[in-house]
């Protein structure tokens, strides 16, 4: 069922359709954010949220549930997005909570911790003659970007990825725009946020009609698991397979689209 993402229509223009006077059911929106809700940067920890960008989504949550589903830690996204009236879930959705004081972190086998805490030294030291390899330590992974690396490292960065990955069997490797990532290897990704937030908000798909916007491979998850009963938005900044409805081009009908479709609300 995967198309293109050259071949998908815009969400701009199709959002009566979307959302119009014949939509039973009432949007719910989720959002990733590096690349999504502000354009991807070199520094990760330069992502800021513009004011408008900001003004869209608090908007759009006084109006429906907003949750901003995102790869940085829980308490990363809070901090750079500064909204009390949306949910937030950080780490691919291991850790979720929202103004009504829903939260979700996994209890169980927590021995991952202490393997994410070895990968990531490891990585350090493996990485630190590479010029422009970065390793970020997350609660719930371990992030090495090479945007800034040359290319001609890039393939060098992957296999010491690989050697360190290869030595903890209860992590697994993934990986987006110029990332690789380890992570609990748990059956949970961002899909699994999608219909775990949505149950537990008591949204029935008769009553609710999930909306999910987001730009990276990690996104697809939750565009896979709303293929059936909602809407995935990709935007596009390269031609890829997605398994999303529609498309934007950039942040910036991404809040054009969150402006228009809270007016319609």
């Amino acid at each position: 069922m995967d198309k293109p993402t050259v071949e998908l229509p815009s969400a701009l223009e199709n959002l009566k359709k979307i959302s119009g006077p014949d939509q039973t059911r009432k949007p719910v929106v989720f959002l990733d954010y590096d690349g999504t809700l502000t354009p991807i940067v070199d520094h990760p920890e330069l992502a800021v949220l513009a004011p408008d960008m900001r003004e869209a989504v608090r908007r759009l949550a006084e109006k429906t549930t907003v949750a901003i589903i995102s790869g940085r830690d829980r308490e990363d996204v809070m901090r750079l997005v500064d909204l009390g009236n949306v949910f937030y879930a950080g780490s691919h959705g291991f850790d979720i909570s929202g103004p009504h004081g829903t939260r979700i972190e996994f209890e169980q086998d927590q021995s991952f911790l202490s393997s994410l805490a070895r990968a990531a030294d490891l990585l350090e030291k493996k990485l630190k003659n590479i010029h422009g390899a970065q390793v970020e330590r997350k609660k719930f992974a371990v992030a090495i970007h090479f945007r800034r690396a040359d290319p001609k490292d890039h393939s060098r960065v992957e296999e010491l990825v690989d050697e360190v990955h290869a030595c903890f069997s209860n992590l697994r490797k993934t990986g987006g725009k110029m990332i690789h990532e380890l992570r609990p290897n748990m059956d949970w990704d961002k899909g699994k946020a999608v219909h775990w937030l949505l149950k537990a908000l008591k949204y029935s798909p008769a009553m609710a009609l999930p909306i999910y916007i987001g730009d990276d491979l990690t996104d697809e998850d939750a565009f896979r698991e709303l293929q059936d009963y909602g809407i995935g938005i990709v935007v596009r900044d390269e031609n890829r397979m997605t398994a999303a409805h529609y498309a934007l081009e950039n942040t910036h009908e991404v809040r054009a689209f969150l402006v228009e479709l809270q007016q319609v609300l």
